[in-house]
């Protein structure tokens, strides 16, 4: 792995799991010597985050993290319900329907009694995403959908851990594979509309007291 992408895949798991906080300076000497590269590559690296949304100028010598507040997420989720409805209708079109029926059945076999579990719901969501973007066949959805991921990770983590909510979630996940197993676009995409409708409400609601 190139230096400048081993820099880049370590602050971004940084500032995903908060490490990295919103306002955060990213100093170009400090951050070179911690992470064990030379400057230009952290450039690079840098640069790359700036693309995604997750670092600023705040000054012409001073990189930030950015925040992200509740307007910020709203904007988010409306790229993100353009992108995954269409991506849902593409996959019932586009798709292998039995990988979507393996799915919906491990969807209805999940059970979050458990911290591994919830792991493991995790790991399948995973799946299920990957194997919609393999479905739709666009590398340019695709694309744009790997740079609404990035951003989600830090959404996830502002919000409370709500164990109706990741219920209700199993059971629209296993509504979306059923229906894009099924072939029938419309309906995959509106059950992805009301999955994300109902993510939206509850990111919104369980954010902490205080935050913007």
């Amino acid at each position: 792995m190139r230096a400048s992408d081993r820099a880049y895949e370590t602050l971004l798991e940084e500032i995903q799991a908060g490490d990295l906080g919103p306002g955060t300076v990213l100093a170009e000497v400090e951050q070179a010597a911690r992470l064990g590269v030379s400057r230009t590559p952290l450039r690079e690296a840098i640069g790359r985050l700036a693309a995604d949304g997750l670092v600023a100028q705040a000054s012409p010598r001073v990189t930030v993290v950015t925040d992200i507040d509740r307007d910020d997420i709203r904007e988010l989720f409306e790229v993100r319900r353009a992108l995954e409805e269409t991506a849902a209708r593409l996959a019932a079109e586009r798709g292998d329907r039995s990988l979507f029926t393996q799915l919906a059945a491990e969807f209805a076999d999940v059970h979050l009694d458990r911290e591994a579990t919830r792991d493991a719901y995790a790991g399948l969501i995973a799946r299920f995403d990957q194997t919609v973007d393999d479905a739709v066949r666009n590398d340019y959805l695709t694309s744009a959908l790997r740079t609404v991921r990035t951003h989600l990770v830090r959404v996830r983590r502002l919000s409370r851990e709500n164990q109706t909510r990741l219920r209700a979630s199993v059971d629209e996940h296993r509504l979306i594979a059923t229906a894009i197993a099924a072939g029938e676009p419309e309906l995959a995409a509106h059950a992805t509309h009301v999955h994300l409708h109902n993510a939206l409400t509850n990111i919104l609601a369980s954010l902490p007291e205080g935050h913007s």
